[in-house]
């Protein structure tokens, strides 16, 4: 359900939706949880930043960029420094949003993993919204390793038995075999009519992402791969309360270079907590 400024939202007829945004909606509208803005534009901040996820899903799914665990992953010399654990650091002197750019328009360069995939596009989506001032203003130190983000990212995570397009769902591979162990999982970002997007499987309905990945399971396994609870998604409404022209105190967020390829924001989280910070 959707409450806006303390009361049931309702689009009228100044409301000019497209087929995706009203995809968006309605998702919102149906889920148990309440959704609540404090203005119409708060709203509209976030179904316009979770299209452009979509968007930006559906331009690396039609890019060059190829699945790469962090050993062999690569990136473009020009915009970041490929660092010894695989990651992407942006480069002195760069815009993070050119650089992010980059990631598509020059996408035949890029090599990474699935969980670095969602991170990338959920940048790239927020970009489209917000503009390059504003992105370079909040971003300004960009390093996309695994689930590492930017605090003012906000990202979190939470179990429901519901999702809505932009989130990212993860697809769980419990018996996955040890000698192709990135098949543990698939971060999906959520396209809509039950498809999804997860970088090195293309976009899927759930039950072909499940057939997928049962595939590469152990050769006795008799457990399949499954859809996840596990949702996780940026804080929109805090990213919309960025004005962009002021300055901001960055801190430096913890970092664990962990080595795991595909792994949930949940598990990320979990290394991050009993692994040495950097």
């Amino acid at each position: 359900m959707i409450q806006v400024s303390g009361r049931p939202f309702q689009p009228d007829d100044s409301w000019k939706a497209d087929t995706t945004e009203t995809t968006i909606i309605e998702a919102l509208q149906k889920t148990p949880n309440l959704y609540s803005f404090s203005s119409e534009k708060e709203l509209m901040f976030e179904i316009k930043s979770r299209k452009n996820i979509i968007v930006s899903a559906k331009e690396m799914d039609n890019g060059e960029s190829s699945f790469a665990t962090f050993r062999t992953a690569r990136c473009n010399p020009e915009y970041w420094q490929l660092t010894t654990a695989g990651g992407f650091l942006l480069r002195r002197q760069v815009s993070p949003a050119d650089a992010t750019r980059d990631i598509f328009t020059n996408s035949a360069q890029y090599k990474f993993e699935c969980a670095t995939a969602c991170v990338i596009n959920f940048y790239h989506g927020l970009l489209k919204t917000m503009g390059a001032s504003s992105f370079n203003t909040l971003f300004p130190n960009l390093y996309l390793y695994s689930w590492h983000t930017d605090d003012d990212l906000g990202l979190y995570s939470f179990f429901a038995n519901h999702y809505v397009p932009g989130d990212v769902v993860y697809f769980n591979n419990p018996d996955v075999n040890p000698s192709t162990s990135w098949f543990r999982g698939v971060n999906a970002i959520a396209i809509g009519d039950n498809e999804f997007f997860g970088h090195g499987f293309s976009i899927r309905t759930s039950e072909k992402m499940i057939e997928g990945l049962n595939t590469k399971r152990k050769p006795d396994s008799q457990q399949s791969a499954y859809l996840s609870g596990l949702i996780t998604r940026p804080s929109f409404q805090s990213l919309s309360r960025f004005s962009g022209g002021r300055t901001i105190h960055k801190t430096r967020p913890f970092l664990v270079h962990h080595n795991k390829t595909s792994v949930s924001y949940r598990q990320y989280l979990y290394e991050l907590s009993y692994k040495p910070k950097y």
